[in-house]
C-alpha cells in the first residue's frame, strides 16, 4: 500500500518568515469580546497618567487611580461593566478596605465613583467613546458616554486620539456633559489643584506629544523618574556652585595673601631706606619738615 505526500510549494530559495507571515498589522491584541487595540501607547499612556496624578490638595493615600480596570456600575445588572483605560479617585484608599489590591472597581462597595475617566481613541471604539452609539435596547449594557454621565455622573470625562494628537473634554454641568474650553492649553480641574494638557517630551525614552498632568498655574507635575533626575541635576548644580564658591573663596585668600605680602615688602624697602639715610646722616624721621 503506498500514500502520495503532498508537499506545500515553496519558492526557491525559501522566503524568510517576516515576508511570508502575518505582521503585527495583521494580527493586533484584539480581543473579540473587548473591541480595541491595546497596543504599547494603550501601557506608557495610562502609566505617565498614574505617575503624574498628584492632587496637592488630597492626601495621597486617599488618591487612587487605574488602567484596563473592570468598572461595574449597575445594581440591577451586577455583571455589566465598562473598562476606562484610565480613571483617578479622591477619597478612596489604595486597597480595598485598606487590605487588598483590586480585581476591580465595584462602584456599590466604595465610598464614591471615579473624579475623572480618560480614553484613549481607537477605531473600534470611538463611536461609543464620543457617544455617537448609544443603546436603547433594555437588555442591552448603555455605552461608556450613558454610564460616566448618567449613572455614575463622573465630573470630567476627557478622550483622546494619539492618530489625531485630538483632545476632547467634557464636563458635568446639570446633569448634561458639556463640552470644556483649553485655558492655556490645559483642562482645568480646580476642585483637585490639578490640570491636564499635552506635553511634547521623552517619557520611558520614547519622543512624542503625551496627555499628563499639571499644577493649576501649568507647571510639571513629574514623574518619579524625572523627580531623580531633576533631584540629580539639582545636587550636581549645587556641587558646583559650592565648587565654584570655595574657588572664588581661595582666590580671595589668595589675593588678600598677596596683599600682605605686597605690603610686608614695601615696609622692608622703607626701612632699608631709611636705614640707608641714617648711614648718610640723614635722619629720615626729619624729612618730612623738608617737604
Amino acid at each position: 500500500m503506498t500514500s502520495s505526500l503532498h508537499y506545500i510549494p515553496q519558492s526557491d530559495p525559501p522566503l524568510p518568515p517576516w515576508e511570508t507571515l502575518p505582521t503585527m498589522y495583521d494580527l493586533p491584541s484584539d480581543n473579540p469580546e473587548e473591541p480595541g487595540l491595546p497596543d504599547d501607547f494603550h501601557f506608557l499612556q495610562p502609566l505617565l497618567l498614574y505617575l503624574t496624578f498628584q492632587p496637592i490638595n488630597w492626601n495621597p493615600e486617599l488618591v487612587y487611580s487605574a488602567a484596563d480596570l473592570n468598572l461595574y456600575y449597575d445594581l440591577q445588572h451586577p455583571l455589566w461593566y465598562k473598562r476606562p483605560d484610565w480613571f483617578g479617585v479622591v477619597g478612596v484608599g489604595k486597597l480595598y478596605k485598606g487590605q487588598d489590591l483590586r480585581l476591580s472597581y465595584v462602584t456599590w462597595q466604595e465610598p464614591a465613583n471615579p473624579f475623572v475617566v480618560i480614553e484613549l481613541l481607537s477605531p473600534g471604539t470611538e463611536d461609543e467613546d464620543l457617544g455617537t452609539r448609544r443603546e436603547s435596547a433594555a437588555d442591552k449594557p448603555p455605552s461608556k458616554w450613558e454610564v460616566y454621565e448618567r449613572i455614575l455622573r463622573i465630573p470630567y470625562y476627557i478622550v483622546f486620539s494619539r492618530y489625531t494628537n485630538e483632545l476632547r473634554a467634557f464636563q458635568l454641568v446639570g446633569g448634561h456633559y458639556e463640552p470644556m474650553n483649553l485655558t492655556d492649553g490645559c483642562l482645568l480641574m480646580p476642585e483637585i489643584n490639578l490640570s491636564l494638557g499635552l506635553w511634547q517630551g521623552s517619557f520611558r525614552d520614547i519622543e512624542r506629544l503625551w496627555l499628563r498632568w499639571f499644577t493649576l498655574e501649568g507647571e510639571l507635575i513629574p514623574a518619579p523618574t524625572e523627580e531623580a533626575v531633576a533631584a540629580t541635576e539639582r545636587a550636581i548644580i549645587a556641587e558646583l556652585e559650592a565648587t565654584e564658591a570655595k574657588l572664588e573663596a581661595t582666590e580671595a585668600k589668595l589675593e588678600a595673601t598677596e596683599a600682605k605680602l605686597e605690603a610686608t615688602e614695601a615696609k622692608r624697602k622703607a626701612e632699608r631706606l631709611a636705614q640707608r639715610l641714617r648711614q648718610l646722616g640723614v635722619n629720615p624721621d626729619e624729612l618730612d619738615e623738608f617737604l
